[in-house]
């Protein structure tokens, strides 16, 4: 009963305010101001105030919240786990399956670029030099290659 006589006048004192505001030619201001003073005695006519002031006062319409809040908790905790586990039970066992079909040998992590068993190919022979001035041309990237081990 008190909610509704208060969004009442808090309706009429936006009305009021929206019309001084037309009064000073500000006739977008004063319509909006006057559609969001209209909001309060909409929400009474259609019962979603009484509505609300029953849920507020009510301890078991707390009590339901409280269920509420308590399941959003358990789901988000169990999905927490799951993600740190890896998934359901059957998730893990059928990734555990998957790893032991797919195993590799010992050996095939060697690098395949690596100095180990393979005898080291002797450098190529150096073509005969064409002219002094492509010498120079080239010993910036032999440098670089020497550098690399290339």
């Amino acid at each position: 009963m008190i909610a509704e006589t208060v969004c009442s006048a808090v309706s009429a004192a936006g009305l009021g305010i929206a019309a001084v505001t037309a009064y000073r030619k500000r006739f977008l201001t004063a319509a909006r101001v006057a559609a969001y003073s209209l909001v309060p005695i909409g929400l009474v006519m259609t019962g979603v105030v009484e509505w609300l002031a029953d849920t507020a006062f009510s301890p078991v319409a707390w009590a339901g919240f409280g269920v509420l809040g308590v399941a959003w908790v358990l789901f988000m905790t169990t999905r927490a786990v799951e993600r740190r586990r890896g998934g359901t039970r059957k998730e893990r066992k059928e990734a555990r399956a998957a790893a032991q079909r797919d195993a590799v040998a010992p050996g095939a992590s060697a690098p395949s670029l690596g100095t180990g068993s393979r005898p080291a190919a002797a450098p190529p022979a150096k073509p005969a030099k064409a002219s002094r001035g492509g010498d120079d041309d080239f010993s910036d990237i032999e440098a670089i290659l020497k550098k690399h081990g290339i």
